[in-house]
């Protein structure tokens, strides 16, 4: 007979309810209520057999959880590493402005090199809301990325939506922006060593006034 721990181990909490139920009704010790119990839910098989499972289940289950907290361990330290300010790394800004929203649109940017060489962004993008104006400043900035293809580059912007959009975080996806999502994901291929972070709008200051003064620049 295995031992009572073993078996209360093993059980399933509708288990354990209908044992005490059982042992209520019947007169039964505890531990002859859930061998009823749990005989029961072997069928066929023995009740050994079915401690067997259930502790290779348990631990599978333990082994997976184990294994994924590992891995998103990794993947943070691997994150946080990359978002980290890095002398030998290229900067860069970007925002979008719209006004009215939706209405017209001006995008802005600002791309700083190691040695101080600073790329400049700023113009009108047409019309379109604020996500798409957010967007398209990711995508220009990501363009002229291509085009010097530093070997890292960590990219700053205050639009949390776009951010999480392009980088699929949080399991949905901005209804209406899949062409400039793709456009985006596309570019970022194309490069090395890439970070997108988030920061506050006064951390954005000057790509948010290169993406205001571009609005009343001709389309």
């Amino acid at each position: 007979m295995p031992e009572f721990e073993e078996l209360l181990i093993a059980a399933y909490k509708s288990e354990m309810v209908l044992s005490r139920r059982l042992q209520k009704k019947l007169g039964l010790s505890p531990c002859d209520a859930l061998v009823q119990v749990l005989q029961h839910a072997a069928g066929t098989h023995t009740l050994d057999e079915l401690l067997r499972q259930r502790r290779q289940l348990k631990q599978d289950a333990v082994t997976r959880r184990d294994t994924h907290r590992r891995e998103k361990a990794q993947a943070y330290a691997a994150k946080k590493l990359l978002a980290q300010p890095d002398a030998a790394a290229w900067q860069a800004w970007f925002d979008g402005s719209t006004h009215p929203n939706p209405g017209r649109m001006g995008v802005g940017g600002i791309l700083k090199s190691p040695d101080g060489a600073v790329v400049r962004i700023s113009r009108a993008a047409g019309q379109g809301n604020s996500s798409k104006g957010e967007y398209l400043a990711l995508i220009a900035v990501l363009q002229e990325a291509v085009r010097l293809q530093p070997k890292k580059l960590q990219i700053y912007g205050d639009s949390q939506v776009v951010i999480n959009d392009v980088m699929q975080q949080g399991g949905k996806t901005a209804s209406g922006l899949e062409s400039h999502r793709a456009q985006a994901r596309q570019l970022m291929a194309q490069l090395n060593l890439l970070s997108l972070t988030w920061v506050p709008r006064h951390k954005n200051a000057e790509a948010d006034a290169l993406s205001q003064q571009a609005i009343k620049l001709p389309a």
